[in-house]
């Protein structure tokens, strides 16, 4: 089975694409998310978390208290540096377990820090996202109620979209310009040939 990694940079429309690959019947793996569930699921994890950043990091019941997490990483490059080398390796644990529960010719895992946390090495191939910054800052500024100096703050954090799109085996124009739906046909039956062999 083949796995296949989407990314892009922030607003460029990952969940977009990975969408119409998941009607087209192909499993996709949406790791932010599944990395906040692993936070909380993952004992292990959240022992390492525990010891980090201390007790208050979750609750009573074991919930993530994420504002407090937040405040903690978001101010402190070394912080935000130090959660994520915890977190990645045991996203990268989920997803491959999961990967191997599935049944299709190939799965999707959808990550903004596929380049960033090397999580990349353990996929076959991967398809980046590609629109213009004044588009992406526009969609999340609308998606997020944020400002635009609050977009380009994350923007900052990610790697530069040239760049992500040069790395990538192949390219969606999420532009506006191009139409999406005839792109990911054309690339999942790519897709399914490659798998076929």
């Amino acid at each position: 089975m083949l796995k296949i990694g989407i990314t892009g940079g922030i607003g460029s429309g990952k969940s977009t694409v990975s969408k119409i690959f998941e009607l087209l019947g192909i499993p996709v793996y949406y790791a932010d998310d599944r990395a906040k569930d692993i936070l909380v699921r993952d004992p292990e994890l959240a022992a390492q978390v525990k010891a980090h950043f201390g007790e208050l990091v979750y609750d009573s019941q074991g919930a993530l208290n994420r504002k407090y997490l937040g405040n903690i990483v978001f101010n402190d490059k070394n912080k935000l540096a130090l959660l994520n080398s915890l977190v990645h390796p045991a996203t990268i644990r989920d997803s491959d377990n999961w990967a191997g529960q599935q049944h299709s010719a190939y799965v999707i895992k959808e990550a903004a820090l596929l380049f960033e946390t090397e999580s990349f090495h353990h996929l076959d191939k991967i398809i980046g996202v590609s629109a213009p910054l004044p588009l992406r800052i526009h969609r999340v500024m609308k998606r997020d109620h944020v400002t635009r100096d609050e977009v380009l703050a994350r923007v900052h954090k990610q790697i530069d979209e040239t760049i992500k799109m040069r790395l990538s085996d192949y390219v969606i124009y999420n532009d506006e310009q191009h139409m999406v739906i005839p792109q990911v046909l054309a690339l999942h039956k790519e897709l399914l040939v490659l798998a076929a062999y």
